[in-house]
């Protein structure tokens, strides 16, 4: 009796596989623990320095990626790859550990800085597995994937802390580690820059890390701090001097942190400056429908995470067939559908909800439309960015994107948390008044603001795409296909 042979799955789509778990874990945790900060305060105290629970994996984060990026380029990517997911799991053990809150930020620090070593190198050992016309969807999962676990974030770990507790947040990070690990030291193959000499411009380092993270930090504190508070403009102006010297210590020597001549690519800075206006938009908006399901409508974490989750559904359902799109009909078509989309359905919100819950008949339908929105961008901003880059600057123009992307994402979250303020203040006074007072729809003004605001930067990025973004020349396109392995 003959056999039936299973079909394997192709040697490109494992190294997508294997890279794209390591993703959608660090992507997981910048959002993760946001339903979490409650049930960590009352364990741990310290609510002042919990903040940082949060805003210290996203700063630390941000700033290690340039640096990162030009290390994977230099001393190989998969060796970056897999030390980066070793000190991920590390801190993530830690964190799940963790006694006093100190320790807990600390263990938070050590995860993002495993999680900037491994992100712009997995992008990189993705990239010489397919070829060039093929990377494009290739890229679009991979960028989805990360866009998908920001997003979900919530819904899991509202599920988690309401199952288990929060320390499952960070162990649930461990097994799924520890394959990726074996798996990635089995199938992955090693790649570098072959120009590049075997040092990094450490000056450049030290001018580079500090300066995004002070404008980070201005960025993330800024909510706290207040946008004109002297903490605020201090940080944002010493870290605009470090990275003007950045700028001109990448001008002037021979292996650059940052390849100056990236920008010098129409597709490249497109790409990368609506990613920047685009992830404002996503994780602002993603944050305050959690706030709005816990606080108006007053879902419990696993609840209010259930109800967002046909939002990532339907982004993954459409991530893989748009990529494919963005190859025939164009990456800055199917972006600007995208952020018509999200658009369409932030300002939804705004006009839409009320007190009252409608989740069926109101909320449901508006997070369908916003997660076909999601669906159709996040699948083109990474690949637009990337798909068409010379080898060489595999990493480094990964790590280029996400320094913008996360940079985004903390100005949306600030721009959320101040916008959103007045109303979290009047219902919670509210709340806590005998008899409660529960919300009327003229509390709610600053919220049906604060969505409009995230729609019209999504507006925005769309259009800064459809305008700037131009195909890669014949040129471009044969240099992007001339892949070389080293091992």
């Amino acid at each position: 009796m003959d056999t039936i042979k299973q079909p394997r799955m192709s040697r490109p789509y494992q190294v997508l596989s294997i890279t794209a778990i390591a993703i959608f874990l660090v992507s997981l945790d910048t959002s993760i623990v946001v339903v979490a900060s409650r049930s960590i305060e009352e364990d741990l105290g310290h609510p002042t320095l919990l903040t940082w629970v949060f805003s210290g994996y996203n700063i630390a984060y941000a700033a290690g990626l340039l640096t990162a990026g030009r290390f994977a380029d230099v001393n190989g990517r998969k060796r970056s790859f897999l030390r980066g997911l070793a000190l991920f799991s590390i801190g993530s053990i830690l964190c799940g550990f963790a006694p006093t809150s100190l320790l807990l930020v600390l263990a938070r620090l050590v995860q993002a800085v495993g999680g900037a070593m491994l992100t712009p190198a997995s992008l990189a050992l993705v990239l010489p597995e397919f070829p060039v016309e093929k990377r494009t969807v290739a890229i679009g999962i991979w960028g989805a994937v990360g866009g998908l676990a920001a997003a979900a974030g919530p819904c899991i770990g509202g599920v988690l802390v309401d199952w288990l507790d929060w320390r499952s947040l960070f162990f649930i990070n461990v097994p799924f580690c520890a394959v990726t690990l074996y798996l990635g030291n089995k199938i992955l193959h090693e790649s570098k820059d072959p120009s590049a000499t075997k040092h990094v411009d450490l000056v450049g380092t030290a001018l580079g890390l500090p300066g995004v993270a002070l404008v980070t930090l201005s960025v993330v504190q800024s909510g706290d701090w207040g946008y004109i508070d002297q903490r605020t403009i201090a940080a944002m102006a010493v870290g605009c001097i470090l990275l003007g010297f950045f700028v001109k210590r990448c001008s002037t020597v021979d292996d650059p942190l940052l390849d100056l001549s990236l920008f010098k690519m129409p597709f490249v800075v497109a790409a990368n400056l609506s990613g920047f206006f685009f992830s404002i938009g996503f994780l602002g908006m993603w944050l305050m429908q959690i706030q709005w399901l816990q606080v108006v409508w007053q879902y419990s974490p696993t609840r209010s995470g259930l109800a967002t989750a046909a939002g990532p559904l339907t982004a993954a359902i459409l991530a893989a067939p748009m990529g494919r799109l963005a190859g025939k009909w164009g990456h800055g078509r199917v972006l600007f559908l995208g952020s018509a989309l999200l658009t369409t359905g932030t300002i939804g919100f705004s006009l839409f909800l009320g007190p009252t819950p409608q989740f069926l008949t109101v909320y449901l339908p508006l997070m369908i439309i916003c997660g076909s929105g999601v669906g159709c961008s996040m699948s083109v901003l990474s690949s637009s960015a990337t798909a068409f880059l010379p080898p060489a600057k595999f990493a480094m123009g990964s790590a280029l994107n996400t320094t913008g992307r996360q940079i985004g994402s903390a100005l949306g979250a600030a721009l959320a948390v101040s916008l959103t303020a007045p109303t979290i203040s009047k219902l919670a006074a509210g709340y806590s008044s005998n008899p409660p007072r529960f919300p009327s729809s003229s509390d709610l003004t600053s919220y049906l603001t604060a969505w409009r605001v995230m729609g019209a930067i999504y507006l925005f990025a769309g259009v800064v795409m459809i305008v700037l973004y131009k195909k890669p020349t014949e040129q471009q396109m044969i240099e992007a296909g001339a892949v070389q392995f080293v091992d």
